[in-house]
């Protein structure tokens, strides 16, 4: 069978039209949210909570900051990292209370937070909750 001059070239031609134009139709999945910038996080009540417990723990006012990192977990922190470094802020602050019982607690919790969670080595190293985080988080 004897086809026209010049068919295989408008088969080609057609064939590469249709797969431009169905490409044309497939969408890209929308990129995906930006993460939430510090001054969003700062509006919401239990960052907002965290970052004044750990700037009044950074001046030595342990008090006020004990009660602003208890209200951040209350408050519901949502990230693990950040749930986890209000623990360990309030394990040091009860174990230089010398309440240890809290401070095993604490750590046990900021573990529970954040599988990752470890000491850095001069916190590890500290005399009053070194040897606590060591008991409970070998």
């Amino acid at each position: 069978m004897t086809r026209p001059p010049g068919s295989r070239t408008r088969r080609l031609a057609l064939a590469a039209a249709l797969a431009l134009l169905a490409a044309g139709c497939a969408t890209p999945p929308p990129p995906p949210p930006p993460p939430p910038g510090l001054t969003e996080l700062i509006e919401r009540p239990a960052e907002r909570a965290l970052f004044d417990g750990m700037r009044a723990y950074d001046d030595g006012q342990y008090r006020q900051a004990e009660t602003a990192l208890r209200q951040a977990l209350a408050a519901g922190l949502r990230n693990g990292r950040d749930r986890a470094s209000a623990h360990k802020l309030l394990a040091f602050i009860t174990c230089t209370s010398d309440r240890l019982a809290e401070c095993e607690a604490e750590f046990r919790a900021a573990r529970a937070a954040d599988p990752g969670f470890t000491l850095s080595r001069s916190e590890a190293g500290h005399p009053v909750w070194g040897p606590v985080y060591r008991k409970v988080l070998p």
